[in-house]
């Protein structure tokens, strides 16, 4: 069973940035493909951004597209959320999400693919 972890998130002023982590317990991510996501009060959980297994390509949401970075550095079996020029509407709850598999040469933004999630870390975006 892959058990997520995020950490990194926090209270930081419009423009500022934040970095979340997404780690597993006792297994790499190297052979999945990997999400974030986030959910604002009173909305739907949205994905924000995600990279592949195979071939490490990423995707981003629309708003987040020049702002936000995905990585994954294996040897610390992580992945990273790298968030900057934050504005108040990034603020949320933010998850990530693994499913085991190569098979896809594209990552996707729709939380369907995903089978194991995080509990999420709180992203406070205000002055």
């Amino acid at each position: 069973q892959l058990q997520l972890q995020e950490s990194g998130g926090g209270l930081v002023q419009p423009g500022g940035s934040l970095r979340l982590s997404c780690a597993p317990s006792g297994v790499t991510l190297e052979n999945s493909q990997v999400g974030w996501f986030r959910q604002a009060p009173g909305k739907e959980r949205e994905g924000v951004s995600c990279i592949s297994s195979r071939t490490q390509t990423t995707a981003y949401e629309e708003s987040v597209k020049g702002r936000f970075t995905i990585s994954r550095d294996n040897a610390k079996k992580t992945v990273y959320l790298q968030m900057d020029s934050l504005k108040p509407e990034d603020s949320a709850v933010y998850y990530c999400a693994a499913v085991p598999t190569t098979l896809f040469r594209l990552c996707s933004l729709n939380r369907g693919r995903y089978t194991f999630w995080g509990q999420g870390t709180q992203v406070t975006v205000s002055s």
